[in-house]
């Protein structure tokens, strides 16, 4: 499909708030619906090239999972092997116990259920928890394992079945996701079935350009349109708080000024001159190591101070996280997304073998001491500690 810079640069306004927002930065309380920006720019690129692949006969499962594969795989194994030494370092006891369950449901794609079970997203002990951010992979990988057969058993119904069916999954989704935000919010933050609407608006817009529909073609109403997608976006970011009942209503003004710009913002006019800016494209380019990099430092950095490091400490983890993204796409996530330098029989044999190997020194974290500094020390013994482990303290013992 044709390379769409503008899209890059709504990369760059997802994920940087959610940055800020992981850092502490208070005046950006909704810098977290930057994920459900995410989630419709997802939706938007699978479907189109879902759907280009069997406009043209040649749709494949194994092709699509091996996509998934390069794009996802080779950052994510990069990052848990580099954050694992660190977390060994400086977690204690129990906070280690839970990493090594995370590295695990991270295997599986099953993280979100796994967080789900131990705390809320707003809750104050998820700053302390370094694979955190994984919730939403497993979200997305969650989605296509079923998206892409769905699609591909309506597509010989037409465009109409498409659409009604996406739109009754959708619609349900959205529902509980309404209803649940206030009744069950933790489950409903971090479930699949309350997500699902999300990616399903981005493949609605997939839809739309395979339409007989001209709307974005007309400079004015465009322009007016794309500029209004990245003012909801951006209002949602500063007026949605962790008290604000998501993801329901309130979440349509991210999703759907996402939905907006995908549509609406081109090189032809001024959103989507602003959003193809090369400092824009340049960070949307490292988004999603940024976005894997950015949480797993900011709660290591957590414990190892006693207090909340100050503004000054976590802009210096902003600029490391943002140096790791760039090697990160320059040296793992560029040569595996090429298939001239890695097979397909290459990219899953590494993945089987990564994931084998994370998931065998995972099951060794949580069921022996030996990947527990702290075991059988004093530490467990220590005030601090307790206080920790009853109150959801940030201290670190020295």
């Amino acid at each position: 499909m044709r390379y769409r810079a503008e899209i890059d640069g709504l990369r760059a306004l997802a994920v940087v708030p959610v940055i800020l927002y992981h850092a502490g930065f208070l005046w950006i309380p909704g810098g977290f619906v930057g994920v459900d920006v995410f989630f419709v720019i997802s939706g938007y690129l699978i479907t189109s090239i879902l759907m280009t692949d069997l406009e043209n006969s040649r749709f494949s499962i194994i092709t699509f999972y091996e996509r998934r594969a390069r794009r996802i795989l080779p950052a994510l194994f990069a990052m848990i092997i580099l954050v694992m030494p660190l977390a060994y370092c400086y977690l204690l006891p129990g906070d280690t116990i839970n990493f090594w369950k995370s590295v695990l449901a991270v295997c599986f794609f099953v993280s979100n259920y796994l967080f789900l079970s131990l705390t809320g997203y707003f809750s104050p002990d998820v700053d302390l928890m370094p694979l955190l951010h994984t919730w939403s992979l497993a979200v997305e990988e969650q989605f296509y394992i079923f998206f892409p057969l769905i699609l591909f058993c309506l597509w010989r119904l037409g465009t109409r079945a498409i659409i009604f069916f996406l739109a009754l999954i959708g619609g349900v989704s959205f529902y509980y996701a309404d209803i649940g935000s206030i009744s069950e919010p933790t489950f409903t933050f971090y479930s699949i079935t309350t997500r699902s609407w999300e990616l399903i608006l981005g493949a609605f817009a997939a839809i739309y350009f395979r339409s007989d529909c001209q709307i974005h073609k007309q400079r004015i109403i465009a322009s007016l349109l794309g500029s209004c997608g990245i003012g909801a976006i951006i209002f949602s970011m500063l007026y949605i708080t962790g008290s604000t009942p998501y993801p329901g209503r309130y979440a349509l003004l991210p999703t759907l000024g996402a939905f907006l710009v995908i549509i609406f913002c081109s090189e032809t006019n001024f959103p989507g001159r602003i959003l193809s800016l090369k400092p824009m494209v340049g960070i949307g380019l490292i988004s999603y190591s940024a976005y894997l990099w950015h949480q797993p430092l900011m709660a290591i950095v957590r414990h190892k101070y006693i207090i909340e490091p100050s503004i000054n400490v976590m802009m210096c983890v902003i600029l490391i996280t943002m140096l790791l993204a760039y090697l990160s796409w320059r040296f793992i996530e560029k040569p595996f997304r090429g298939k001239g330098n890695i097979t397909r029989l290459q990219i899953f044999t590494y993945a089987g073998v990564g994931t084998s190997l994370f998931v065998t020194i995972a099951i060794i974290g949580v069921k022996t001491p030996y990947l527990n500094r702290f075991e059988g020390s004093e530490i467990y013994n220590s005030s601090v500690y307790r206080l920790r482990g009853n109150f959801g303290l940030s201290q670190q013992c020295e």
